[in-house]
């Protein structure tokens, strides 16, 4: 089916935000399946104690983050290339109930952000101490990402003396080479003092769900109109 130059717009909009979402749909059910089933994390999930721990909660949430974006990736990519409307009228429906969760978590993690900063500092303290047991590579990478991004090192902020000193980030100044923010702090502040910005970060998700589905709605609109017209050149010919 033929599409303007407005459909074919919506319809390579759309290839990159399926791009961009199976990319971190990847990571996130990647790093959830690893944490889950890896040898050194594993036992975790078998003591009925630690079942509400913000670890086994985190890992759960990343698994099913994934799995729900790899889904709408799916149904999206075969609807725009396919120009199915049924896996676009899915995909619309799966992008609506995303932006609507992702603005609710929004809400809720600046309403709440001191329990979520505390949580999310948990949840780090529990990788720090599986990687020191364990020196699992894949959570030595995970370390290395959120000490880099946060700009912290460990549990005690000296990267000299850090059971994990390999995973800190390199000292900007001779004072950081004695003494950094430690990871859990850091964490806590982040949500405690740029709760702003992290509303924005899921505003700015929802957001950008809104214009894939607008996307949607076009390329669905675009191609009822053309099924329509061949239905009707159909019946007119026969």
């Amino acid at each position: 089916m033929a599409l303007d130059g407005c459909g074919l717009l919506c319809k390579y909009t759309l290839f990159i935000f399926n791009l961009i979402f199976a990319l971190v749909g990847f990571v996130f059910l990647g790093l959830g399946l690893w944490l889950r089933f890896s040898d050194s994390t594993r036992a975790i999930f078998q003591f009925e104690a630690l079942n509400s721990s913000a670890f086994v909660i985190a890992v759960t949430v990343l698994i099913i983050t994934g799995s729900v974006m790899l889904i709408v990736v799916v149904f999206g990519d075969y609807g725009a290339c396919n120009e199915k409307r049924c896996a676009l009228q899915i995909f619309s429906a799966l992008v609506t109930i995303l932006a609507a969760a992702v603005v609710f978590f929004g809400v809720m993690a600046y309403s709440r952000k001191e329990e979520i900063g505390l949580r999310m500092g948990e949840f780090y303290s529990s990788i720090y101490l599986l990687y020191v047991a364990n020196s699992d590579p894949v959570l030595a990478v995970t370390l290395t990402f959120i000490q880099k991004l946060l700009h912290c090192c460990g549990v005690t902020g000296v990267p000299l003396l850090d059971f994990a000193k390999e995973t800190c980030p390199d000292p900007e100044s001779f004072l950081e080479h004695l003494k950094m923010d430690t990871c859990p702090l850091a964490i806590i502040n982040v949500f405690n003092r740029n709760a702003p910005l992290v509303m924005g970060v899921f505003v700015g998700t929802g957001a950008l769900l809104v214009v894939a589905l607008v996307c949607s709605i076009v390329l669905l609109t675009q191609t009822k109109k053309a099924q329509q017209e061949i239905t009707a050149r159909y019946t007119t010919v026969y």
